[in-house]
């Protein structure tokens, strides 16, 4: 059980962590598709860029355990917006699935903001 919760936090914060860093650096090769993706959900095109540096960085910081309270709370709230914005359509089952996958991952990610990083996390150092 020791080792569950010495190595537990580690493996969550870089599988969600791993989602976001592999998403964003995915966007780098289409920058422009991905902005014609965004405006088709209501928000500019222009925040393409941030999104694309967001998900790399949050990606980032969480898989090293870097201000994982804040950087976990920021990542549900995208989660939670990106899955209203792009994904709720309750007619077509698979982006349900992709709403209903957003909110799963905001759970995790509001675990690590509510209890932290775990032992092996910057944060602790």
């Amino acid at each position: 059980m020791q080792a569950l919760s010495t190595f537990g936090p580690l493996v969550g914060r870089v599988l969600i962590g791993l989602l976001f860093l592999l998403a964003g650096l995915g966007k780098l090769g289409d920058v422009a598709g991905f902005s014609g993706y965004l405006a088709s959900g209501g928000l500019p095109a222009f925040l393409a860029w941030p999104a694309v540096i967001f998900e790399i960085a949050v990606g980032l910081l969480l898989i090293i355990g870097y201000q994982t309270r804040i950087v976990a709370l920021a990542t549900a709230a995208f989660c939670v917006v990106a899955g209203v914005l792009y994904h709720f359509a309750p007619a077509d089952q698979m982006q349900m699935a992709m709403f209903l996958k957003n909110l799963a991952i905001a759970g995790g990610l509001l675990m690590f903001a509510i209890h932290g990083p775990g032992k092996l996390a910057l944060d602790k150092a």
